[in-house]
């Protein structure tokens, strides 16, 4: 199957699968969001969403979070991981919101990537999931099943987000990254990936 070919093939067979693409973080607005994605770094997003809901019940804006210590949301967020940095970060992050953008999430790579904590693929997700603006984060899933598709060559996220951008239409970017993380974790596993039962995997001739 030609990479043409195989990328109508993965479009249509993920249509079909998930017709309907839930944002799998519980979120009420762009800035609950954004503190659920930056959460979720080397985390799962079922243990953020156990998470969240004790963090937000304390502060679910960015005024409410800085009368926060950052101790306090330490504490809150410790079953996430890495709860120093991203206490930190959301802490930070809160008070250039208040003070460079009125209290609300920016529109704009630029102005997302500034922010403590929140990288490309952070960035990309608030962008896509928040705003509606095209884009195609690149997590664990969607490098792997890009790479085990034969559609980069795997040498990076960044590579992957490239060269995903460049074979599908810009207009499918925002659900088919999603279409991807689902797909990854029902069908298409790092590891006990049975091939016969992997739809998509079956049918490109995936050898491993």
């Amino acid at each position: 199957m030609k990479k043409a070919e195989k990328v109508v093939y993965i479009s249509n067979k993920l249509e079909e699968l998930y017709p309907e693409t839930p944002i799998p973080l519980n979120h009420t607005d762009d800035y609950t969001l954004l503190i659920g994605v930056l959460l979720s770094a080397q985390c799962t997003d079922e243990r953020v969403n156990k998470t969240t809901p004790f963090l937000f019940k304390k502060a679910k804006t960015p005024h409410a979070m800085i009368k926060l210590s950052v101790d306090q949301i330490e504490e809150i967020i410790r079953p996430c991981g890495l709860s120093k940095a991203k206490s930190n970060a959301i802490y930070n992050l809160s008070h250039i919101l208040i003070d460079k953008h009125q209290g609300k999430v920016p529109q704009s790579f630029e102005d997302l990537e500034f922010l403590p904590g929140v990288g490309h693929k952070t960035a990309s997700v608030v962008m896509s999931q928040a705003f509606g603006i095209a884009a195609f984060p690149v997590d664990t899933h969607i490098h792997r099943l890009a790479t085990r598709w034969k559609l980069t060559n795997g040498k990076s996220v960044e590579q992957t987000e490239k060269d995903l951008k460049r074979l599908f239409p810009e207009n499918l970017w925002n659900k088919l990254h999603l279409q991807i993380i689902f797909y990854g974790r029902e069908y298409c596993p790092a590891r006990g990936h049975i091939i016969e039962n992997c739809p998509i995997c079956s049918q490109l001739g995936v050898k491993k």
